[in-house]
């Protein structure tokens, strides 16, 4: 069961010229501290991910758009386990039954 404050790791980093602070990039899994694994139960060493405990996961979801430039890809199991699109189906009936 995934926690509903999880931070984030992911595959690759970049900074922000800005304020020179680090966040994730590539394809980006929740991380509950204090874990060695993803929620979805990925090795975080073998995998060669990155933590990032001052990033929550609601802030890499494309649609926040907050630290979310430069995340290719979002796992789908960290994504389940964390609630995503449980109050938005994923498809709609066109032609229902009579």
């Amino acid at each position: 069961m995934g926690a509903r404050n999880a931070a984030v790791a992911a595959g690759g980093q970049w900074v922000d010229p800005d304020d020179g602070i680090r966040y994730p990039a590539g394809e980006v899994h929740a991380w509950e501290r204090g874990r060695n694994e993803t929620v979805c139960g990925l090795s975080l060493s073998r995998s060669r991910l990155t933590r990032f405990p001052h990033v929550s996961w609601a802030d890499v979801q494309p649609e926040s758009g907050r630290h979310a430039e430069e995340v290719q890809a979002v796992c789908r199991r960290c994504r389940a386990a964390q609630g995503g699109r449980r109050d938005d189906r994923g498809w709609t009936r066109r032609n229902p039954r009579p």
